[in-house]
């Protein structure tokens, strides 16, 4: 899918390109950013999530500061090569994409290289130690990465996720929405399910009631906090909330073999 005009002054209420300054296209199955080299004044965009394989359309960005651009699918390192004349790119997360390759040091190590301005790496602050250490032990990158294909033609990611933006609704969505309704909201964003209300539970009436309705306030209150959140916030309460999801799975599992 591709990032079009539309899409991005929607997100960004502007109402034009260059004056967008932050943009979230979080979890959007974008393969195609191309229309970044038409947004000059941006600082901050989250690509996170999505099926974005060349990091060239955001060189224009000289402004840029935080790129957050995990699982998506960044082929090389040689990329980094279009990252290398941002000035005031300060945050890059680039974690869980192909680039990575098997070895989480020459990973790092290389980053740091060639990109030493960097103050946060996938979420880790980047010590002096580390851009010393890069000198030594990470591959400089000097020319750009040979295209095989354009981006309009690569096949669309086989995403699962929904299309909308997690901290995209609207105030009044949420200010006039039910609790059941925003509880509904904020289930579909993490992945999670209340029972239905016509399967059987295994607490009495009286103990199932005030559960349930706690439960429910507490993913009211969630979903409005998300939203004082910046781009940073929820990388990481999105990684939080995978690993309590595989906790709670593995415990569930447990629990069916006893």
């Amino acid at each position: 899918m591709k990032l079009t005009r539309k899409m991005v002054l929607s997100r960004a209420k502007a109402s034009e390109l260059d004056s967008v300054r932050k943009l979230n296209c979080w979890g959007s199955r974008l393969t195609d950013i191309s229309i970044c080299r038409e947004m000059p004044s941006l600082e901050v965009i989250t690509l996170s999530v999505n099926g974005v394989s060349t990091l060239e359309p955001v060189r224009q960005c000289q402004h840029l500061s935080e790129l957050y651009l995990r699982k998506n699918r960044i082929p090389s390192l040689a990329e980094l090569f279009y990252l290398k004349d941002l000035p005031r790119l300060r945050v890059l997360w680039l974690a869980e994409n192909p680039c990575c390759g098997s070895d989480p040091h020459l990973y790092r190590m290389t980053v740091l290289r060639n990109l030493p301005g960097l103050q946060k790496l996938d979420n880790q602050t980047v010590t002096e130690e580390e851009l010393s250490r890069a000198l030594r032990e990470g591959d400089e990158i000097t020319t750009a990465p040979a295209r095989e294909d354009t981006e309009s033609e690569r096949p669309e990611a086989p995403f699962t996720l929904s299309s909308t933006d997690p901290a995209a609704e609207t105030e009044q969505d949420a200010l006039g929405s039910s609790a059941d309704e925003a509880s509904s909201s904020i289930q579909e964003q993490l992945g999670m399910r209340l029972p239905a209300r016509n399967q059987p539970s295994s607490f009495s009436p009286r103990e199932a009631a005030p559960s349930l309705k706690n439960r429910n306030n507490v993913l009211t209150a969630i979903l409005l906090l998300l939203r004082e959140l910046d781009a940073e916030g929820l990388e990481v309460v999105h990684q939080t909330v995978g690993s309590r999801l595989q906790a709670l799975h593995r415990r569930e599992l447990q629990e069916d073999t006893e």
